[in-house]
């Protein structure tokens, strides 16, 4: 079986130790001949990269494995990038949640003012991303799972239309987990329907490989507890945040209880709830930094005193099962069925053909294809179109440093109440990300 190259960019991140165990325990159906690291910054990337050295050389000391800052070492002769990278890190995040809360709307990483400010600051890297793997590895598809997955992949259909890369969630994923925990199966026997953008979107169909419908049993659990499981709260560790959210679907099914919702869509349906639970203090970015943050630094420092990994591994990210799934599927033309942010091209057929959309796709070794969703309901069809409008508008205000436009798309949002509020709150995130927006006028 052939091996592969593999660079992982944002090799800093809290999450690359969990990305690259999963990798190790799926050697059998996606063998590695190189793993690489790449991070702009280098004193966060060698803590980690040391620590995964170590694990390397007990687990799999026959894989090559470097890690740097220099994008040609990095990016020449791979097959996938994985990127999954942070602009701003974990500072610029707390300012993204709490400056929105300040004016007493939701401040979300990905959702709102929050996700807008992280989005005017992900486009450059992500571009400069793309542009270097396509200078030294031609060849090499990119496996995108960045936040904020929408305007990132907007970013990417208008300035490189036709680059090789892949946009992904886990939302779905971690979703379809708990959905198969309430009805006793896996994940894997399940095929699903969905239609949306980027953490907004519902499933209409839950059905087992012989065709039985269950969606109707999970729909009556999630009317009563949500999503949230005990399996889930059990064995995932989960924060008390992300419990709230899971149980608050209860309230965004009830909106419309033909179809399951997507978790993230209570920041658009319930934005007072959300601001009036939320401690502009201390905010999801506060629990991260004082958890995983803290969790994988000290066990790779761990790791580097001790010069094993033995007695104090990192552990498997549930969020990175599906990454090897998907390079399988362009690497063996498997015909995987995923969830993933297209082009929508007719996919569902009454929106708009270039929103980027996400749907069930078949992937296989030229990409994905996406499955046919039909007509959705003008309730839904409404609330998708003001969302991808803000999405637009946020890409084309970073290409045209347009001021106007990216207080439209503040002013469209659903999280925000008035042009007023809206005006003030950019002018706080423009003076918060001066290092890294480009200049608005």
């Amino acid at each position: 079986m052939r091996e592969f190259s593999i660079v992982i960019a944002g090799g800093g991140s809290t999450y690359t130790p969990g990305i690259v165990m999963m990798l190790l325990d799926n050697l059998d159906r996606f063998p590695i001949k190189t793993l690489k690291l790449y991070d702009n910054d280098a004193e966060r990337q060698a803590v980690l990269g040391e620590a995964i050295e170590i694990v390397l050389k007990e687990k799999a000391p026959q894989i090559e494995y470097l890690y740097t800052t220099d994008p040609e070492v990095a990016f020449t002769d791979v097959d996938f990038c994985f990127a999954h990278i942070r602009t701003g890190k974990f500072k610029m995040r707390e300012l993204d949640e709490k400056i929105p809360l300040k004016h007493g709307v939701v401040g979300q990483e990905t959702c709102g003012p929050g996700g807008i400010a992280y989005g005017m600051r992900s486009i450059r890297d992500m571009i400069e991303l793309i542009d270097f793997m396509e200078k030294y590895s031609p060849d090499c598809w990119m496996l995108n799972y960045s936040n904020p997955a929408a305007i990132v992949a907007e970013a990417c259909r208008v300035l490189r239309p036709n680059s090789k890369v892949l946009n992904i969630c886990d939302m779905p994923v971690g979703t379809l987990r708990r959905m198969s925990q309430i009805i006793g199966l896996t994940p894997k026997d399940l095929e699903v329907r969905y239609f949306g953008l980027n953490h907004f979107g519902w499933w209409t169909s839950v059905k087992d490989k012989a065709g039985n419908e269950y969606l109707p049993q999970i729909r009556d659990y999630v009317a009563e507890h949500g999503y949230l499981t005990q399996v889930e709260v059990d064995t995932q560790h989960m924060d008390q945040s992300w419990q709230e959210t899971h149980k608050k679907a209860k309230d965004l099914l009830a909106v419309d209880p033909r179809f399951l919702p997507n978790t993230y869509l209570k920041y658009y349906f319930y934005p007072d709830y959300v601001v009036e639970h939320s401690n502009p203090e201390y905010t999801r970015a506060n629990e991260v930094i004082n958890g995983r943050e803290k969790d994988v630094f000290s066990t790779a420092r761990t790791i580097i005193e001790k010069g094993t990994s033995k007695g104090s591994e990192f552990s498997i990210g549930s969020h990175a099962t599906f990454i090897v799934d998907l390079a399988c599927a362009i690497a063996f033309n498997t015909h995987e069925r995923m969830i993933m942010i297209v082009e929508n091209n007719g996919a569902i057929a009454n929106f708009d053909d270039d929103a980027m959309v996400e749907v069930p796709c078949i992937v296989g070794s030229d990409g994905p294809e996406p499955l046919a969703q039909g007509k959705i309901p003008e309730f839904q069809r409404a609330l998708m179109y003001q969302q991808v409008t803000v999405e637009k508008l946020v890409v084309q205000a970073y290409i045209e440093g347009s001021y106007q436009k990216l207080w439209q798309a503040l002013t469209l949002s659903k999280t925000v109440p008035s042009a007023k509020v809206a005006k003030e709150i950019l002018n706080d995130l423009i003076e918060a990300n001066k290092e890294y927006w480009p200049e608005l006028k």
